[in-house]
């Protein structure tokens, strides 16, 4: 937690457990999410939401195009992105609370294809070129797309597979694509394939960690959050073993 961050939310630390949906005085929490972290973030919601009282509103999308959205005036109170970079360039803009960025979560990008016993333990199946459709999300807004690349330039391979190559608006989209059986082959999150109470159908690579830049991914407070005490009590919220437990079962590392 940044040491600004801290002293802003102490007094809701000491009160956070104790608190209830009859207790506390319910607001509405808006917040955008890298569509990576969709579906951990409704399971961390509920679970906020039961604790505090506050209800949370949920818009998913890629990490540039949430940013788009905040510097035209969208008024959300927390960003949770896919990067480091874009928090740190809103609170240089004046649009995020300096003091307030951290590390949520630590991504990690998987190779996925609906094929059962397509995709080997190795990522093999990349140089072996048998497909047509490689889904990836849009490296200009999605930091997930920018490490795939990453990926298949470490491999020597981009120049190779450029005309295979489908690029999805996000990585929710990419996911799309590949679970759908449009692309055989897809760049995704590890995450949205670890889905609680469902059975992954098909094939994966956890790509090496060394193939990409980390994918560490930070929150940041908004200005319309700033004074809001249910946004605050939801950064807060976001540094606790609850979210931690959500984190591991998705795959994700985390930075605590």
């Amino acid at each position: 937690m940044s040491r600004l961050l801290a002293p802003l939310l102490a007094p809701l630390l000491a009160t956070l457990t104790l608190l209830s949906p009859l207790a506390a005085r319910a607001d509405v929490v808006q917040i955008a999410v890298a569509a990576n972290f969709a579906k951990p973030m409704a399971q961390i919601a509920e679970g906020f939401t039961a604790a505090t009282g506050h209800q949370v509103r949920i818009s998913v999308g890629a990490t540039g195009t949430l940013y788009a959205q905040i510097v035209a005036g969208a008024p959300f109170d927390i960003l949770l992105s896919a990067d480091e970079a874009t928090p740190r360039k809103l609170v240089k803009q004046g649009l995020g609370v300096a003091g307030t960025q951290f590390t949520y979560a630590i991504g990690k990008l998987a190779l996925y294809s609906a094929k059962p016993g397509f995709v080997d333990q190795q990522g093999a199946v990349l140089a072996g070129g048998a497909f047509d459709h490689l889904a990836l999300a849009d490296a200009k807004v999605a930091p997930y797309g920018a490490a795939a690349l990453q990926v298949l330039a470490a491999r020597g391979l981009l120049d190779r597979l450029k005309p295979k190559i489908v690029t999805a608006e996000s990585i929710g989209q990419a996911y799309q694509f590949t679970a759908s059986g449009n692309a055989e082959l897809g760049f995704v999150a590890l995450s949205q394939l670890l889905v609680p109470g469902t059975t992954m159908t098909g094939s994966l690579w956890t790509v090496p960690q060394a193939l990409y830049t980390p994918l560490r991914q930070d929150a940041v407070l908004l200005q319309p959050g700033k004074d809001k005490a249910a946004a605050q009590a939801l950064m807060l919220w976001l540094h606790q073993e609850p979210t931690k437990t959500v984190l591991e079962i998705y795959g994700y590392g985390h930075a605590d």
